[in-house]
């Protein structure tokens, strides 16, 4: 099972000012076992700017942008020196990510950060994720690390996402305040009704409240990933929730299947190009569910970057699908036709063996 996990400043600190080392190794020993177990885990960590803080002695400097990012720029570091120790106890290697919004809103970046973490999950690395704070401008920041995680959990398009928080899910009204708040175990789709229970205050340390969890959880469902927002103080929290204890969170289904969100955007996306195949690639791929390689390709039409969207025409002119070109429309007219293993001598360099990945593509007809 592919996870994300997130997991908020109000977590690592147990709600201090400090970052809390025994909350953190706790959490860490839950990660372990679930990669331990077999599990792809990648782990979305607030607490940068808290750990900023904290090393510079607490300074009473405002919560503007710049302040923001000074902070994070001191803590990311340190951060991320105690995730490689906590970690190192079990054996475990780990990656540092930072994205920003914009590295997830333009394709090409976008695709860019999924390759690159999928490879860290192939090799059993645990990528560490956080918003890059340090050199984001507001117009293009994600804002909070649910809504990066759901976006995380969309482009590598995990199995499930676990906001774990100070709350075990949704409530009918703010338990904080209202002691008759019933727990809401189980949300079949984010609707207006689910929405009036949302309230908008998060802790002093943090930036989200439930507004943003219910943000990253929709987002996730649209991409078909089921999401838990689950309470952190409970024991053994990551297993119990992905064994189906619902009395510590709430669980939100996938509204649709990763195939079906992939197949929208991707029929709603215009094609930036055309490929034409041969017989023998048009039936591989209408008939066998085979991936697209450059030996199968005639001629290439148009102007295109990688992962851009491409109609894919057999020789009788025929659509047969729309997908992603792992190769820009130039590096293709050098290598159509040309077996995958002379890829890289032709060009230099090589993006896998597949012009389009059959994960990366929507047949039309058969």
């Amino acid at each position: 099972m592919r996870l994300v996990i997130k997991i908020g400043t109000s977590t690592l600190t147990d709600g201090t000012p400090h970052l809390h080392k025994q909350r953190m190794l706790e959490m860490v020993q839950q990660i372990a076992r679930l990669h331990g177990q077999g599990h792809e885990v990648a782990f979305v960590s607030s607490g940068a700017v808290a750990a900023g803080r904290e090393r510079l002695g607490f300074p009473e400097l405002g919560r503007d942008l710049p302040v923001k990012q000074m902070l994070s720029a001191v803590g990311q570091s340190r951060l991320m020196h105690l995730y490689e120790d906590l970690f190192d106890i079990f054996g475990i290697v780990v990656a540092q990510v930072l994205l920003s919004g914009d590295d997830l809103e333009n394709r090409t970046r976008r695709f860019n950060a999924r390759e690159t973490l999928l490879t860290l999950l192939s090799q059993r690395i645990v990528p560490i994720i956080n918003e890059n704070d340090t050199t984001a401008t507001e117009e293009i920041r994600v804002g909070d690390n649910d809504n990066l995680s759901a976006r995380v959990a969309s482009a590598i398009e995990a199995d499930a996402l676990l906001l774990v928080t100070d709350q075990p899910g949704l409530f009918s009204a703010d338990p904080r305040h209202d002691p008759g708040a019933r727990h809401i175990p189980h949300v079949a789709r984010i609707d207006a009704s689910i929405w009036a229970l949302a309230g908008a205050a998060g802790t002093k340390q943090g930036t989200g409240g439930m507004f943003t969890k219910l943000q990253a959880a929709q987002l996730a469902t649209r991409s078909g990933v089921v999401t838990y927002i689950a309470l952190n103080s409970a024991p053994d929290v990551l297993a119990r929730v992905l064994d189906g204890d619902t009395s510590i969170c709430t669980r939100f289904d996938a509204v649709e299947t990763h195939l079906e969100s992939r197949r929208r955007w991707m029929l709603l996306d215009k094609a930036h190009g055309v490929v034409r195949v041969d017989s023998g690639a048009a039936r591989a791929l209408r008939d066998g569910g085979k991936s697209l390689l450059p030996v199968g390709i005639t001629a290439v039409e148009d102007t295109f970057e990688r992962w851009e969207t491409l109609l894919v025409l057999g020789p009788d002119g025929r659509r047969i699908a729309y997908g992603l070109s792992n190769y820009s429309s130039d590096d293709l007219r050098k290598i159509r036709g040309l077996q995958s293993a002379h890829i890289a001598e032709t060009l230099g360099y090589s993006y896998g063996d597949t012009v389009i990945h059959r994960n990366n593509m929507v047949l039309l007809e058969k």
